[in-house]
């Protein structure tokens, strides 16, 4: 157990106080967390766009989602997909961590939310407008509802938020930058309360035919349950999802102040790039070895105070070797005395609402002692390496590190860690 190693007490500390998410597994976090220790997958047939002459035709799609239960009309008419399950992500955050922002200041909350691509089914279905209707077809809210901000925008404008709200974006890595950075507001000074997270659905024509003639996706044939399948010899590459997590995070004062119950401190933070190639991690893992290492050292902690690694575990060939490769590295031995699960094989790859979906079960694995599974890992790549295979486990968990790496080598981790007075 590492509770016994003091906290930083050098600086404002981070607190999680609630969180919210919108996956393939659930409309909220109890279900999705029910649906990830019971090893469910998320992962059907595309049914949402035509898919039949598409490369892949699997997804992991957020299903029974009707806006209009959560939305005003006005809202639902006006957004993308993806802005609405952070909108819905958000509310729920808010509700778990009994903020009331008619009791707090509000141009001290701020809102940052990272997504990798955006509102795509909107920009989409406003492409098809003019090309079908003339100019006259779009609608005069189509600038705001295809923009990547319009998910910070919205959540602001429904909570009444008047501190910072802005979009991050930095591929797969945005959930967790946008977590990150949304600490560092609060170390600075600059908030006190920022709804932070991430948001993406891109199951869209463009996207799987773009990312499946590009190889990334998986197309292995059969049950779609079995397609995503991290640290296993037989993986085939990722499985396109939609979602969103959105986590409530405050000053350690200002969550004492108010009487908050806090789930979790957010202890360390790092994020690099490898400016080497779009699509293919460096070969040797030089940025995502700084990035551990940093987070790490921003937290105030030891490599073997780890005791929980919530893996970028995509199921590409590439990345989950160079992961493991780099992990190890910077573990070193330790790395064969922990769990290291990917919650990717159940979820899917939700891009940039992966990092903030990750970070809400690190921080549901420090609450319970219970660690999700890797489903699908039946032939792993590293037998001395408890890759959870399976079964959830329970373990006794204080740290986890929780892992982003996108597209664009862009890379992101954050320690989470048990909240000690």
């Amino acid at each position: 157990m590492t509770t016994e190693k003091a906290p930083r007490r050098d600086r404002t500390r981070v607190v999680i106080t609630g969180w919210g998410m919108v996956t393939p597994l659930g409309l909220d976090a109890a279900t999705t967390w029910e649906a990830l220790l019971e090893g469910r997958s998320g992962i059907g047939p595309i049914t949402q766009i035509k898919a039949d002459d598409l490369p892949v035709q699997i997804a992991g799609e957020v299903k029974d989602f009707d806006p209009r239960e959560h939305l005003a009309y006005k809202v639902v008419r006006r957004t993308d997909p993806f802005a609405r399950y952070a909108v819905v992500a958000a509310m729920e955050a808010v509700e778990n961590a009994k903020l009331s922002l008619d009791d707090t200041d509000r141009t001290r909350v701020g809102v940052l939310i990272g997504s990798g691509y955006g509102a795509m089914h909107t920009v989409a279905g406003h492409t098809r407008d003019i090309d079908a209707k003339g100019p006259r077809g779009v609608p005069p809210m189509a600038a705001v509802a295809g923009a990547i901000d319009s998910a910070p925008g919205e959540i602001s404008m429904a909570l009444g938020t008047t501190g910072p709200s802005r979009a991050t974006s930095s591929a797969c890595a945005s959930g967790t930058d946008a977590v990150g950075e949304a600490a560092r507001w609060i170390r600075s000074g600059a908030s006190d309360v920022v709804i932070a997270g991430g948001a993406d659905d891109i199951i869209t024509r463009v996207d799987i035919a773009g990312s499946g003639n590009a190889r990334a996706l998986s197309a292995r044939p059969g049950d779609p349950t079995e397609a995503s399948r991290p640290f296993d010899e037989d993986r085939a590459g990722f499985v396109m999802a939609a979602g969103a997590g959105v986590l409530v995070l405050e000053s350690e004062e200002h969550a004492l102040a108010r009487g908050a119950h806090i789930l979790a401190e957010v202890a360390g933070y790092a994020a690099t790039s490898d400016a080497y190639h779009w699509t293919a991690p460096h070969p040797e893992g030089v940025s995502v070895r700084r990035a551990l290492r940093e987070a790490l050292k921003d937290a105030g902690l030891a490599p073997e105070d780890v005791d929980y690694v919530n893996a970028h575990g995509t199921g590409t060939q590439l990345n989950d070797s160079a992961e493991l490769a780099s992990l190890r590295a910077v573990l070193g031995d330790h790395i064969e005395r922990i769990p290291v699960s990917s919650t990717k094989s159940m979820t899917g790859h939700m891009i940039g609402a992966a990092g903030a979906v990750e970070a809400i079960i690190g921080g549901l694995t420090i609450n319970t002692g219970m660690v999700p599974p890797t489903i699908n890992c039946h032939k792993p790549i590293d037998p001395s390496v408890n890759f959870v295979a399976h079964k959830a486990q329970a373990h006794d968990v204080d740290v986890v590190m929780s892992n982003s790496f996108g597209f664009g080598g862009h890379n992101a981790v954050v320690v989470l860690r048990r909240w000690v007075a």
